[in-house]
């Protein structure tokens, strides 16, 4: 917490600042991490749609909901960490941190945001998807953000709740239910993300020392965090078995789920036998490749739904 000393320096701070750019206000919602859940958002929804539900305008209120919802979500979370922020060269130079967008904006343009994409899913989809929607909001503000990141090692688990939401918010804006399907999909965002920040906390544990956020391996040390990347690598790979089982996608998409969850537990297996002299390195394979992991099998879930489509139109 800053002493009321450092307010009132922080707050003259702010007449010294340079003003805001509209890229500053686009760069505090985070677009990239837009970008990548409103795929997911979309995969859940073509999963569930298919080619012949598929409705322009629903896919259009759900897509947009969600990018304001996850847009509200990370204005939110600069205007919390703007203590932290400071301390982590990744984080250091967003805009609310240098005071070039004042906490209090970043506040209300994060609630304005959220209430924009809550409305835009209650009114243009259902209420069961703004539902899931601003849980996944909650979740990840006020349970990760405002308490778990800053307090125990399982904020990195807990954080994985409001990443896994949005494919699940695709599927049920397309059949109003939370069924075996909409959990297999959560799960396998949910298990994927343990694996890819793990492997960016050990490259970044210093940093993370620095601002006193109890990442796992700056608690528990490398060791430990390498035991559980290999667990929830597993976890994946099983979970991403389940919609073959339930029948929203087929055979190709489980040949190449395999093709892709296989060697990601080899490598998970290898860096956990991996010199310390190497860690590093092993580290940004196993990020890089958990990206790639999630892209292809995002895209591949999508190529199935064609291919079956397509199949089912043609014989």
């Amino acid at each position: 917490m800053n002493r009321p000393g450092e307010r009132v320096m922080a707050s003259q701070s702010y007449l010294e600042m340079e003003k805001a750019t509209w890229r500053d206000y686009v760069d505090i919602t985070k677009p990239g991490i837009i970008k990548s859940n409103l795929l997911a958002t979309f995969t859940g929804y073509f999963v569930a749609a298919g080619l012949e539900g598929f409705d322009w305008l629903v896919l259009f209120h759900t897509l947009l909901g969600t990018a304001f919802l996850i847009a509200g979500g990370c204005a939110l979370n600069n205007f919390y960490d703007r203590d932290i922020d400071p301390k982590m060269e990744r984080t250091q130079t967003r805009a609310v941190a240098e005071g070039r967008i004042r906490p209090v904006i970043a506040m209300w343009y994060g609630i304005l945001l959220t209430t924009l994409g809550f409305a835009l899913l209650f009114v243009g989809v259902n209420a069961r998807t703004a539902g899931i929607g601003f849980a996944g909001f909650v979740a990840y503000v006020f349970v990760y953000t405002m308490w778990f990141k800053r307090k125990s090692i399982w904020n990195t688990i807990v954080g994985g709740i409001s990443g896994a939401v949005p494919p699940m918010i695709g599927w049920v804006a397309v059949t109003n239910s939370v069924d075996l399907t909409a959990w297999a999909l959560f799960l396998i965002l949910f298990m994927w993300q343990p694996p890819h920040f793990y492997a960016l906390a050990i490259r970044r544990a210093d940093e993370y020392r620095n601002a006193g956020v109890p990442m796992l391996p700056v608690v528990k040390g490398n060791g430990a965090t390498k035991r559980q990347t290999f667990l929830f690598t597993i976890l994946l790979v099983v979970s991403s078995l389940i919609p073959f089982w339930t029948e929203a996608l087929g055979w190709f998409y489980l040949v190449a789920a395999l093709a892709l969850g296989i060697p990601y537990i080899v490598l998970a297996w290898k860096w956990f036998y991996t010199p310390a002299n190497q860690e590093m390195n092993a580290a940004k394979k196993m990020f890089v490749f958990s990206l790639i992991y999630l892209t292809v099998m995002l895209a591949v879930m999508n190529i199935d739904v064609l291919i079956r489509g397509l199949g089912e139109f043609l014989f």
